[in-house]
């Protein structure tokens, strides 16, 4: 048994270090995903507001501030769905203004975050009298790009 002993001793540095190492990982990782949840969650409103507001004034300057809050192939779906929308909403002279009201984390990892948002949209234009407000729940996914968080995807709720 006696000459067991260090081979047991070495095995359980081992199983020591072993643990030690994945806690370490482990905690890291969770480290890295809050500071991306707080750093995210401090873009979404923002970028909410720019990509789902427009004016038919300056309907270029409005995509384009919308579309810096944009990455990867969201950013071209963007681009379609306004150019899309462009000729309309000139036509009925469509102002919409977005603003989030509650924004929440629904899941975050260091280079990836889901971003619940609670956004109202008050559009005005031709075709209505006043101002109408329409609430919309969206789950807006930011991805970390050179150091920024961008929207590279969003769904309706």
């Amino acid at each position: 048994m006696a000459r067991f002993a260090p081979a047991i001793r070495w095995i359980a540095v081992a199983v020591v270090l072993a643990i030690g190492g994945y806690l370490w990982y482990d905690q890291t990782r969770i480290a890295g995903a809050a500071a991306a949840a707080r750093e995210s969650l401090a873009v979404a409103p923002a970028a909410a507001a720019a990509i789902f507001s427009y004016d038919y004034r300056t309907f270029d300057a409005s995509v384009a501030n919308g579309r810096s809050f944009t990455t990867g192939s969201f950013s071209d779906e963007y681009a379609k769905t306004t150019a899309a929308l462009k000729d309309t909403a000139i036509r009925q002279h469509a102002v919409v203004s977005a603003q989030t009201t509650v924004s929440g984390v629904v899941d975050a990892s260091p280079s990836r975050v889901e971003v619940l948002l609670y956004v109202n949209q008050y559009r005005r234009n031709v075709s209505i009298t006043g101002e109408k407000v329409d609430q919309n729940r969206v789950l807006l996914t930011l991805s970390k790009v050179d150091g920024n968080w961008k929207v590279s995807g969003a769904a309706a709720i």
